[in-house]
């Protein structure tokens, strides 16, 4: 028999995680629950006794950094409107500031000024709700500086190595373009124009700071590879690497050394392609005494000779070390979750099946641990974004699941990304057409395979996923048995005319991919394929979760299914959350979510008999 893991032990904040080194290397910060809410902790390198040095009630803090060896930088929204303020605190939790107090106004980091104690560079939507100007910012007072301004089609800015601002990126809505400026006094000009479905985003400049910079490329190929570039005239002057299967992520490189180091992509799991002896003597040190886990060294010290080290794998969130190069010493700092036990939790294992149309769909299939893998309950679990995609890695909510004696099926759909530009513009215009027969097929496999009791199948997704599930109960409403859906798009026109104001820059690319409620054909289109006009043909059981103030996914989404369904008699649990935004944060909240959904696929799947 499985052992039945309290419902708590998946979802409750970890005890201490996010560690960060200080630029001396004397201090550790992280994040630990204080009143059930997430805030920062500082302690000695060598000791374990921590100060609080944040209190914060209402949400958790997710993001934070050192901004010097005296000062750390923190962001935090408001209920989850996304809205993220920047915060700036001593390590000794003293003189804490919100620097940029402005009502509706969102905070994005462009620069933190590595050689700069006092300075950071901000974008700020503070002037025009709908772009960003960028901002220098003084950490200690909040003082700032306009040191561009926006003409309104800026999406994005980015700095040189000494913090001067020389690249942006310009878009029309479809066509993107690459500006730059050889010094700060200089007008900034195109380089590079090229339309959305073509990429060239800049990750850093060569270490002399003059005009060659690195770039993710997928100009003239189909998978993104990394590049040396001229920026001052756009040529390519070196291809570095690219992968036949997959786009490449990024590729990090030693601030100290000031040398490329790895190169990191994801076919099944993530890789590591090594450019530098150091880097890879590092982490072939470290997998021997780490084991089988994926290693991943989220933060040094200015001197690049001391690091956080994470490990995780599907079944286990991991631990933190510190290892000293000097003196060869790796020392583990905490486990991230000790109450949850490897063995007891289920293997993530990769899948591939064919779409009807041909393409290959990948994926990954856990099955509940000490059952046998034939006819069981299912619950099938699309990702959000849609452009994004599922990785290998722990997953609290499959492993939940799984644990509960479900199977769980993730898959890659078309329009995922990472496997190339074709696959993910198959999925353009194709919201509940091809992206959903894609999710069909997986389900169709499942049962030709003897592993999915078709009687016993739920679906259940957040944010496009969402979308996806009350496709799947409204257009092939005999496949499901029960549904649930997290924060979904039920209107794709009432999705797209309540944007956030920071995405109108980009409408003219969301009616390419998405639909242009002004052209009839798509119109026509869109309103076939949004679920809450075809409520009557929904028969599955459904749970809706929505965070009141989410500025992605309006509360209206969900309302409008809701009453359409109890209009129409079909059973519908709704969770509405006045205090959150896009996704449940506040733990309380997921408790109350988790445990309706496990009474809900208890009622539903398994105390349903067997056809």
């Amino acid at each position: 028999m499985t052992t039945q893991i309290p419902l708590e032990d998946f979802f409750r904040n970890p005890e201490k995680t996010a560690y960060s080194l200080s630029p001396d290397g004397k201090h550790l910060a992280f994040l630990a629950p204080y009143k059930d809410r997430k805030n920062i902790f500082i302690q000695r390198v060598g000791e374990t006794i921590a100060k609080q040095i944040t209190k914060v009630t209402d949400r958790d803090l997710s993001g934070f950094f050192w901004i010097n060896n005296d000062r750390l930088i923190y962001v935090r929204d408001f209920d989850g409107d996304e809205n993220f303020h920047l915060f700036s605190v001593t390590k000794d939790g003293e003189d804490e500031k919100d620097l940029t107090p402005y009502e509706n106004v969102k905070v994005d980091i462009i620069d933190d000024l590595e050689n700069d104690d006092e300075h950071m560079i901000i974008g700020m939507n503070k002037r025009i709700p709908q772009i960003f100007d960028p901002y220098r910012i003084n950490i200690n007072t909040g003082a700032l500086d306009q040191i561009a301004e926006n003409p309104g089609n800026i999406s994005g800015w980015m700095t040189d190595h000494n913090g001067k601002l020389r690249i942006a990126i310009a878009t029309d809505g479809v066509n993107n373009s690459l500006l730059y400026r050889k010094t700060e006094k200089e007008d900034f000009r195109p380089i590079i124009t090229t339309n959305f479905k073509e990429s060239v985003a800049p990750m850093y400049f060569d270490f002399d700071n003059q005009d060659t910079i690195y770039a993710l490329s997928n100009l003239n190929r189909d998978k993104t590879a990394i590049v040396k570039m001229d920026i001052s005239t756009g040529e390519e002057l070196e291809l570095i690497f690219e992968h036949p299967e997959v786009d490449v992520d990024y590729m990090s490189y030693s601030r100290l050394r000031k040398v490329p180091t790895k190169i990191s992509f994801v076919t099944w799991k993530r890789q590591n392609k090594f450019l530098d002896n150091k880097v890879k003597n590092l982490y072939e040190r470290l997998e021997a005494s780490l084991g089988n886990y994926e290693i991943v060294i989220t933060n040094t010290n200015k001197a690049e000779d001391m690091f956080v080290v994470r490990t995780y794998s599907d079944r286990s969130l991991g631990a933190y070390y510190l290892y000293d190069l000097n003196k060869d010493k790796l020392e583990k700092i905490v486990d991230i979750s000790s109450w949850l036990k490897e063995d007891e939790l289920a293997e993530m294992k990769p899948i591939e099946y064919q779409s009807r149309d041909g393409l290959k769909i990948n994926g990954y299939l856990t099955l509940p641990k000490n059952t046998e893998h034939k006819n069981l309950p299912v619950v099938v679990n699309p990702h959000g974004g849609p452009w994004y995609r599922d990785v290998w890695t722990f997953n609290p909510e499959v492993q939940f699941l799984a644990n509960r004696g479900f199977a769980v099926l993730q898959m890659n759909f078309r329009g995922s990304t990472g496997y190339g530009r074709a696959f993910w513009e198959a999925s353009f215009k194709q919201w509940g057409l091809a992206m959903q027969d894609d999710v069909t097929d997986g389900v169709n496999w499942l049962v030709d395979n003897g592993i999915a009791d078709p009687s016993k199948i739920a679906i259940y997704g957040g944010s496009y996923g969402g979308y996806c599930t009350l496709a799947g109960i409204a257009f092939t409403p005999d496949l499901y048995t029960c549904a649930i859906d997290y924060v979904g798009v039920s209107n794709l026109f009432t999705f797209l005319e309540t944007i956030p104001p920071y995405w109108e820059i980009y409408l003219k690319m969301l009616h390419e991919m998405v639909g242009d409620p002004s052209n009839p054909d798509d119109k026509v289109r869109m309103k076939a394929t949004s679920p809450v006009f075809h409520v009557d043909k929904i028969k599955a059981p459904l749970l809706i979760a929505q965070g009141a103030k989410d500025p992605r996914v309006n509360q209206d989404e969900s309302d409008q299914v809701v009453a359409a369904l109890k209009e129409k008699g079909v059973e519908v649990e709704y969770i509405l959350k006045e205090n959150e935004g896009h996704g449940f944060a506040n733990q309380e909240n997921r408790f109350e979510f988790y445990h309706s959904m496990e009474a809900f696929l208890k009622k539903h799947l398994h105390n349903k008999s067997t056809n």
